[in-house]
């Protein structure tokens, strides 16, 4: 598995994408570095960038990886070697890549221009989203052999998670406003891993005061151990399940 990781890693090193996508997010941090010097209002910019680019890049370039490599993925199965290790080298290859990428794009400039704890939270979370949707990208391209159809479906993931699903829960809420919601909420963004990962960052940044009786009620759910914990553990959960799912029907698939 590992020869198969180490050439996978090298086809992507090769295609100049993990370059490329490493100096946009440099030169993204590094624009917003030199609007603001206030680190809360930084981290608050680079989470919103993260938020939306991140899971379109996971989204699109794991589906083009996939597609781009699968002459070679036939290949491979031809050979006495296992399709989990065939299927794990090349979505790990594709983890691998993302998430150098936020580290040296986005931890550089944090560490030149200086920044608070956060930075580990904010690296975290973009790391995580990148997981999600290279496994939801995947799920999405071993379900159908149309390279088109699948980048469609990755696009539809995206589009869910990132507008539609906050659209639905707003309307919830300025529907039933007359309701205590909270819970109700709170329970509704473990189902958005984009949601999970801003509830999470606004928290460490101490603008729950801004949200009036909700941001205090999810301020003192998160804060404690016991939603960091369950916080945590959905976040790890919306990382494996794509990929679960993905590797399963990519074992039973007929090439």
């Amino acid at each position: 598995m590992l020869k198969l990781l180490k050439y996978s890693l090298l086809d992507i090193v090769k295609s100049r994408f993990a370059l490329l996508y490493t100096l946009f997010l440099i030169l993204v941090a590094i624009s917003i570095y030199q609007v603001s010097e206030d680190m809360s209002k930084v981290s608050l910019s680079l989470l919103n960038i993260m938020l939306m680019i991140v899971p379109l890049i996971a989204a699109i370039f794991a589906t083009t990886h996939f597609f781009n490599n699968l002459e070679f993925t036939e290949l491979m199965l031809a050979q006495p070697v296992k399709r989990r290790n065939v299927f794990l080298s090349q979505i790990l290859a594709v983890v691998v890549v993302l998430s150098l990428a936020i580290i040296i794009g986005f931890g550089i400039p944090m560490i030149l221009w200086g920044a608070d704890a956060t930075v580990l939270t904010l690296l975290g979370i973009g790391i995580g989203l990148s997981i999600v949707f290279a496994g939801l990208a995947f799920m999405a391209s071993v379900m159908t052999r149309d390279k088109a159809k699948a980048i469609g479906i990755s696009l539809s993931f995206w589009i869910y998670f990132s507008l539609v699903y906050d659209g639905f829960v707003l309307y919830l809420i300025y529907s039933l406003a007359d309701y205590p919601l909270e819970k109700t909420t709170l329970g509704l963004v473990f189902f958005n891993p984009v949601d999970l990962g801003r509830i999470i960052m606004l928290m460490q940044l101490d603008i729950s005061a801004l949200m009036g009786y909700t941001g205090a009620f999810f301020q003192q759910f998160f804060g404690s151990a016991k939603g960091i914990l369950l916080s945590s553990a959905m976040m790890l959960l919306w990382m494996l399940w794509p990929m679960g799912v993905a590797m399963r029907v990519f074992r039973k698939k007929d090439f």
